[in-house]
C-alpha cells in the first residue's frame, strides 16, 4: 500500500456525527450528494477547500454521536484520505472501515500538526510525516486485515470479493 499525502486540517474533540454530516442531510441517496455537506456544522467552508488525498486531524473522540454510516462515506466521498485522531468513538471506529475509510491513533501526531501541514501516512508502518516540520510520527499501523477492507473499499466490497472467489 503507497503512502497517502495531503493537508492537514485540524479540529477540536467531541467532533459529533451530526458535526461530520448534519442530520438534515441524511436523506441524500448518493456519497456524491453527501460529499459538500461534509463537516458543514464545524467548519462552513471545508467542503469547499478540501482537496482529493487531504487528511483531517482531530483531538479526542471523533466521530462521537449517533451511529450514521453517512459520517464516513461523507468524509471519504469528500476526498480525505485518512482521519488522524487522539481517539474515536467505537461505532465511528467500526463504520469507517466497513465504508473502507481508514483511521489513525496518533495522540503525539496530533498535539504536533498544524492546519496546512503536508502529510504523508504510510497505514501498513503507521508512520505520519509532517512534510512542513520534518517531524515524523508514530501510530499504530493498521493490521493487514484492515488494510485490505480499506484497498477494497470497504466490508461489503471485501465480502463481494471473497464470495466471488469461494
Amino acid at each position: 500500500m503507497t503512502a497517502l499525502r495531503g493537508r492537514a486540517w485540524t479540529f477540536g474533540r467531541d467532533i459529533d456525527t451530526d458535526l461530520i454530516i448534519p442530520a438534515r442531510y441524511l436523506n441524500m441517496a448518493t456519497a456524491a450528494e453527501l460529499a459538500p455537506h461534509v463537516m458543514e456544522d464545524a467548519d462552513p467552508s471545508f467542503a469547499g477547500k478540501v482537496q482529493p488525498g487531504d487528511i483531517i486531524v482531530a483531538r479526542e473522540n471523533f466521530g462521537c454521536g449517533s451511529s450514521r454510516e453517512h459520517a464516513p462515506i461523507a468524509i471519504k466521498a469528500a476526498g480525505v484520505s485518512v482521519v488522524i485522531a487522539k481517539s474515536f468513538a467505537r461505532i465511528f471506529y467500526r463504520n469507517a472501515f466497513n465504508m473502507g475509510l481508514p483511521i489513525l491513533v496518533a495522540p503525539e501526531a496530533v498535539d504536533g500538526i498544524k492546519e496546512g501541514d503536508g502529510l504523508t501516512v504510510d497505514l501498513a508502518s503507521g508512520e505520519i510525516a509532517d512534510l512542513t516540520t520534518g517531524v515524523t510520527y508514530q501510530a499504530q499501523p493498521l493490521p493487514p486485515f484492515m488494510q485490505e477492507l480499506v484497498a477494497v473499499g470497504g466490508l461489503l466490497p471485501y465480502l463481494r470479493q471473497r464470495a466471488a472467489t469461494a
